[in-house]
């Protein structure tokens, strides 16, 4: 029997805990609401507090790598140690750095994140496909072997990214795309190479909550069913309880990323609030 892929343990980790994926971004502004100081000790401590309160109330976190490297080396060291918390509590961890480059560099990247036994690893990385989504074919590999996540950036919340990711564009086949569908192609096409069947793919996506999907060319399915990272709810605008009708198809197997609107709560609350947003989520019982 094949290992399991990172897609099935996501698809794990929905069934037994509900879509909800809680982000651990250690803003400036939320560090002294908590009382606590704006350094690499305190992004440490903020981290794990949030690891405590998710473990077992959700399933999967994704600490926003730039909020503990703005430290330097403590602030590195600081996310080696609430990844490893997470890892010890059971949580699939995504880092979300957005790396993208090519060749030699982007594989040294992906060993940095993704490969066992790394300070740095985690179970998924968020990257950027903007260099040409085959400078990643060698990440997407070593994702592969490990049973490890990757999750491409394809439409983004952010409404900056729609010129460039909704643009038409034609490629070497002759077959019309807009950027963002053309993306989502290229690593289904490496999914469909690389996982066993009645798996679910290792290549996830992230597409934004408040993305008009048609608009940006997104297919209504994907085979491999592949792992969705969405963005966009709560501070941002949609509604965690309206996933399914935002998504469609597609919501199965979508992640929806909360961040602000759990960790505005407060460390006292957290717990209640992680409960509550997992709730609107049609989230399971853990």
């Amino acid at each position: 029997m094949s290992a399991p892929t990172f897609g099935d343990r996501v698809q794990g980790a929905i069934a037994a805990h509900g879509h909800l994926c809680v982000g651990i971004d250690p803003h400036p502004h939320l560090l002294e609401a908590w009382g606590l100081p704006v350094s690499a000790d305190g992004v440490r401590r903020f981290g794990e507090r949030v690891v405590d309160a998710a473990a077992g109330r959700a399933g999967i976190v994704k600490p926003q790598v730039s909020f503990f490297e703005r430290f330097g080396s403590a602030g590195f060291a600081a996310l080696e140690a609430v990844l490893s918390a997470a890892r010890e509590r059971g949580l699939i961890t995504i880092a979300d750095a957005k790396r993208g480059d090519i060749g030699t560099t982007m594989d040294a990247y992906a060993a940095a994140w993704l490969l066992p036994g790394s300070p740095l690893e985690a179970d998924a990385l968020t990257v950027s496909p903007y260099l040409g989504a085959g400078a990643l074919e060698g990440t997407l590999a070593l994702a592969a072997a490990h049973g490890k996540g990757v999750f491409v950036l394809a439409a983004t919340s952010n409404p900056e990214g729609a010129a460039v990711q909704g643009a038409a564009v034609s490629g070497r086949d002759g077959v019309r795309d807009t950027v963002a569908g053309r993306i989502v192609r290229e690593v289904t096409a490496f999914n469909a190479a690389h996982t066993p069947a009645g798996s679910w793919a290792g290549a996830g996506f992230v597409v934004g909550a408040t993305v008009d999907r048609r608009a940006a060319g997104l297919p209504d399915t994907i085979d491999p069913v592949a792992p969705i990272l969405a963005p966009g709810f709560g501070h941002q605008g949609a509604r965690p309880e309206d996933l399914e009708e935002i998504f469609g198809p597609l919501s199965p197997a979508v992640l929806a990323s909360e961040s602000r609107s759990i960790l505005s709560a407060g460390p006292k609350a957290l717990e209640a609030a992680i409960e509550a947003t997992r709730a609107r989520t049609g989230g399971a019982r853990g």
